[in-house]
């Protein structure tokens, strides 16, 4: 099985790496990572993202270990518009977290207006901070928590 994802994953954190784990449990992985041009508009909250190079290096040794567990094979392919790989044949499952249901319902569409086969949309909880809110890589860059959701102090910054 063929399983596709797609993000920023500017910091990587612990809720990615739930969406990583889920997605090699079902299948060979490839994952759109947001090119520099279409990550800034993929933000809810302006902040900067390392360039695509340095995502794709980091990302890469976060995919590898799952890959190995599972052996499974994965690539990294560049995401240039929000539907991006997925609406593309070879694929049989798309990965989401909650925020992103709806670009896999839409995803879906384009890919019915292709006579493609609908993906199976698995949904993956948000991983909770020790503070109870979601881990976000916003919170990570805002200096709030730490890749694994520990609250972080003025002083641990």
């Amino acid at each position: 099985m063929d399983v596709a994802l797609g993000g920023t994953f500017d910091p990587v954190h612990d809720g990615h790496r739930r969406l990583f784990e889920r997605a090699f449990e079902l299948g060979d992985v490839t994952v759109g990572l947001t090119s520099d041009d279409l990550a800034p508009k993929t933000r809810r909250e302006d902040r900067p993202v390392r360039s695509f190079d340095r995502r794709k290096a980091r990302l890469e040794d976060e995919l590898e270990p799952f890959a190995e567990e599972h052996d499974r094979s994965f690539e990294v392919r560049p995401l240039t518009e929000p539907t991006g790989i997925a609406t593309e044949p070879p694929f049989d499952y798309l990965v989401v977290s909650p925020e992103t249901v709806d670009g896999g319902e839409k995803i879906n569409e384009i890919r019915r207006d292709r006579d493609l086969d609908p993906l199976e949309v698995v949904v993956v909880p948000h991983l909770r901070a020790e503070d109870g809110d979601i881990i976000s890589s916003t919170r990570i860059v805002n200096g709030e928590i730490d890749e694994h959701g520990n609250v972080l102090d003025e002083d641990d910054e």
